[in-house]
């Protein structure tokens, strides 16, 4: 279901309790957004929901509504649990669900996050709880202890699930949905839709509507540019390209493994972060590369198509053609990768004189004429090199003994660690070790406070995962 961004109904025509239609128009709720115009009816019927919207779209209202509508004051039990990727999330939902709650008796919502002593939070359990707002390892925590019981539970709502994903909470999301009712209804909301989302679904909501709210600044923003090369400067105009538009993250596409290969020697003896993905890379190195590049500490993944399908980066800056696609459908499949959720992203092809046709195809298909500029046009606009801002560390401990996403972020920003969150990237927790991705200022205090430390209450060895030519 795709919904356009045209001028909502108002609350009152939902089938809401007149109390909570009162409270609205006090908190100032008089017209619907767009994705709670959307997703409000059918959450209202109890149905799943899968609904793309962004942040500030007002898809807290929407689910807190919904989750509202079916609960019964009067029963002291977690009727809903609020699943979300960070603490300060956590409490900004808590907040609204509070407000909106006004209306109703005496309606009792706990935060279960990490950073809070865990007896506070287990007392406010057993006084009883009608809602629990939280983050999946702290939750995790409280049900492995037996202090949260679900069985009453009525709905259980994913917030911002792809930020979830990328912070590496599959497996405790997956843990605690297993603990959950199977007779529930699941609201899921992500401003992305990566392949996790999918796999999230299938396994764990039924028949679920799919709702994506169409806002009128969402579409691609791509800036395309041409320049004319030779076979002898093409890969050397690469590196003029990066030094000269300095993206944060440039995806750069060649036709066969080998021109990947001597792309990224070239690039990293030029003092570039930059890693090759082709086909017959062994799964490991392939997630060695997906991960540095993933968490923003890889500047550059030079890849073939075949090896990029299914890859999925946010905030993708640029997108280099190294060599001209012959097929028109794969060019626009390329580029795409940039520009998305109203991001502006630069698109950039190099064409020799033999690869002419092609770009006439690509013309043909897009219905529009390319862009030239002149490669003595391209000159370093930074001061020093082109450098990532993150700094990937390696864990040598994974699921084997037990590690979870929160307790590295827990080490990081705990009392011993001091760093804030923001600090912190993605972390991936494999089978045998993890990857945490920190800002480049603190890797070096960072690696060294957590081979100082502990995390999970034992030692642990940590080191710079090294890039290294492909």
């Amino acid at each position: 279901m795709s919904i356009p961004a045209t001028s909502p109904p108002s609350f009152a025509s939902l089938d809401l309790h007149p109390a909570t239609l009162e409270n609205l128009q006090a908190l100032g709720y008089h017209e619907m957004t767009p994705i709670q115009a959307a997703s409000l009816p059918p959450a209202l019927l109890g149905r799943d929901l899968i609904a793309q919207a962004q942040t500030g779209s007002g898809k807290t209202a929407a689910f807190a509504l919904a989750l509202l509508a079916k609960l019964n004051p009067r029963r002291f039990a977690v009727q809903a649990l609020v699943l979300c990727p960070t603490r300060e999330l956590a409490d900004q939902v808590t907040g609204e669900i509070r407000r909106l709650a006004r209306a109703q008796e005496n309606i009792k919502v706990v935060t279960l996050c990490g950073g809070v002593a865990l007896r506070g939070q287990r007392a406010s359990l057993e006084h009883g709880a009608h809602i629990v707002v939280g983050t999946p390892g702290r939750v995790m925590d409280h049900l492995e202890r037996g202090y949260l019981a679900l069985d009453a539970l009525g709905t259980l709502v994913l917030d911002e699930a792809d930020r979830m994903l990328d912070m590496g909470f599959s497996d405790d999301i997956s843990t605690v949905v297993k603990q959950c009712p199977a007779e529930r209804q699941t609201l899921l909301f992500s401003a992305t839709y990566p392949q996790g989302i999918t796999q999230l679904a299938d396994k764990f909501m039924r028949a679920p509507v799919r709702i994506e709210v169409e806002a009128a600044d969402t579409g691609p923003k791509i800036e395309q540019r041409f320049y004319e090369v030779t076979r002898a400067n093409r890969f050397e105009t690469v590196a003029l390209l990066l030094n000269h538009f300095r993206p944060v993250s440039t995806l750069a596409f060649c036709n066969t493994k080998q021109q990947c290969k001597e792309l990224v020697t070239l690039l990293q003896q030029q003092g570039f972060s930059a890693l090759a993905l082709y086909g017959e890379l062994e799964q490991r190195e392939r997630d060695q590369v997906l991960a540095q590049f993933a968490n923003r500490s890889c500047s550059v993944l030079v890849a073939t198509d075949v090896a990029s399908r299914g890859l999925d980066i946010t905030q993708l800056a640029a997108v280099i053609n190294v060599t001209i696609t012959p097929d028109p459908e794969v060019h626009v499949h390329r580029i795409g990768r940039t520009g998305r959720a109203g991001e502006a992203g630069l698109a950039l092809s190099l064409a020799s004189m033999d690869e002419m046709g092609s770009v006439g195809k690509i013309e043909q298909y897009q219905k529009q004429v390319s862009v030239w500029h002149k490669r003595d046009e391209l000159t370093p606009t930074g001061k020093g090199p082109l450098l990532p801002p993150m700094v990937t560390l390696q864990l040598l401990g994974g699921r084997k003994e037990k590690i979870r996403p929160g307790d590295v972020l827990g080490a990081l920003t705990g009392p011993e660690g001091g760093y804030t969150r923001e600090q912190i990237g993605k972390i991936n927790v494999t089978e045998f070790t993890t990857f945490v991705a920190v800002e480049r200022a603190i890797a070096h205090d960072a690696l060294r406070k957590l081979n100082a430390g502990k995390v999970k209450g034992r030692s642990v060895r940590v080191r710079f995962l090294e890039q290294t030519t492909q």
